[in-house]
C-alpha cells in the first residue's frame, strides 16, 4: 500500500544514511502517497547515547530534532502536490526522563502529527543494537546460548511493562514494532508464557481502546526474520482482538525505502489481513468520527475501487486513521515492483 509511517534519514540519525530530501524523493519515485517522517526523540543521559554519537551530548540530540522539525515542515510544503508527508517522532522509554521529555516536546511543537511509540531498551540497555548488547539485559544469557522461555521471562515482562507505561501516558498513534523484544529469539512463542502473554494482550487492548494503529514493520525481514513485525502469533492476536494494522518500512536511508514491502504484503495476505489503515492530519481530513462515535460514512478513493473510512486517533486528536479495503490489489504494488526493479537492473 502506498503508505509508510516510520522512517529515518542519515541527516538526523547517525545509524541511518542519506539526506532527508533524498529519502522523500525516493518515496515519491516508488509511488508512496503517504510517508511519515519519524526521527528519533532526543535521549537525555550521556550513557544513553550510541557509540556513533560519542562526540555528541543530549543537548546536541535535542538541537538535531529541532532542526529536523524545521526541515520536515518545509519539505512537507515543498512536496505537497506529490506526496502527503506527515511529521512524527519515534520515542523510546529508557528512564522516566524520556516520557517527561516527550511530553515537553509534544506541548511545544504542535507541528508533530503523531507519535511512533517504540521501546528499544530494557534495564537501560539497547535491545536492537546487536545480540551481545541485548544479552547484557540478563546476565544469565550468553550470545551463543539459546535461552529458554523461563530465562527470557523477566526480560519480556520488563519490556511489555515499559511499553504499557508509554501507551498509557502518551497514547502513541502508531505502536512501533510491538515485538522488537523477540528480535534475537524469533523462535520463542509467547502463546504459553502465562503472565507475559497477558501483558501483551493488555497492551494491545489499551492501544485499541484509543484507536491506535499497530505497524506491520518490514525492517524485521532485513534483520533475518521470515516475517515482518509483528510475528505470526502476535499478528493473529492483534487481529483477533480487533486491532488495526498500518504499514511501515522503518527505512534508514534511500536504499531502505519500501525495502521488503512486497514480502510483507505476501505475509499479510497469508495471514488474511483484509484491511489496512493509514493516518492523515485531522485538519485536512474531509470527514472523521470522534472517539466512540459512529463513523460519518465511507470515503471512496479517487484512484481505485477501495473504500476508506476514518476515525480520530488518541487524545491529541491530530490525526485520523483511514481504512482501506482491497489494499493488496492497489496499483501501488506494480509500480513499486517496477521502481525497485529499476534500482537492481
Amino acid at each position: 500500500m502506498p503508505h509508510s509511517h516510520h522512517s529515518h534519514s542519515g541527516q538526523f540519525c547517525r545509524h541511518a544514511k542519506d539526506q532527508l530530501e533524498d529519502v522523500i524523493q525516493e518515496a515519491i519515485r516508488q509511488g508512496f502517497e503517504v510517508f511519515g517522517l519519524s526521527e528519533h526523540a532526543p535521549r537525555y543521559r550521556m550513557e544513553d547515547l550510541f557509540p556513533e554519537e560519542s562526540d555528541l551530548t543530549p543537548t546536541d540530540l535535542s538541537a538535531t530534532y529541532q532542526s529536523f522539525l524545521t526541515l520536515a515542515s518545509s519539505l512537507r510544503t515543498k512536496y505537497a502536490l506529490q506526496i502527503s508527508l506527515l511529521v512524527s517522532i519515534e520515542t523510546d522509554y529508557i528512564t522516566p526522563l524520556d516520557l517527561s521529555g516527550l511530553s515537553t516536546i509534544l506541548l511545544k511543537h504542535q507541528e508533530i502529527d503523531y507519535v511512533v511509540g517504540s521501546v528499544h531498551h530494557v534495564n537501560g540497555i539497547s535491545i536492537d543494537f546487536d545480540r551481545p548488547t541485548c544479552d547484557r539485559t540478563n546476565p544469565n544469557l550468553l550470545p551463543t546460548f539459546s535461552p529458554s522461555e523461563e530465562m527470557l521471562r523477566p526480560f519480556l515482562n520488563r519490556y511489555f511493562d515499559a511499553q504499557f507505561e508509554l501507551i498509557e501516558l502518551h497514547q502513541p498513534e502508531v505502536l512501533g514494532h510491538i515485538d522488537l523484544c523477540l528480535l534475537w529469539t524469533p523462535e520463542i512463542s509467547l502463546k504459553k508464557m502465562k503472565g507475559v502473554r497477558e501483558k501483551l494482550e493488555r497492551n494491545i487492548r489499551a492501544v485499541i481502546a484509543y484507536g491506535g494503529l499497530f505497524e506491520a514493520n518490514a525492517a524485521a525481514i532485513r534483520k533475518g526474520w521470515g516475517t515482518s513485525y509483528p510475528c505470526r502469533d502476535i499478528l493473529r492476536l492483534i487481529k483477533s482482538l480487533g486491532g488495526r494494522i498500518c504499514l511501515s518500512d522503518d527505512s534508514h536511508g534511500v536504499s531502505y525505502v519500501g525495502l521488503n514491502y512486497l514480502k510483507m504484503r505476501d505475509y499479510l495476505i497469508s495471514e488474511q489481513i483484509d484491511e489496512i489503515w493509514y493516518l492523515e492530519p485531522s485538519s485536512t481530513s474531509p470527514s472523521y468520527s470522534k472517539e466512540g462515535s459512529q463513523q460519518t460514512g465511507p470515503h471512496t478513493a479517487s484512484n481505485d475501487n477501495t473504500v476508506e473510512e476514518s476515525q480520530i486517533v488518541g487524545k491529541r486528536g491530530r490525526v485520523v486513521a483511514r481504512k482501506v479495503q482491497g489494499w493488496a490489489e492497489h496499483p501501488f504494488w506494480k509500480k513499486l515492483e517496477a521502481a525497485q526493479g529499476e534500482c537492481t537492473s
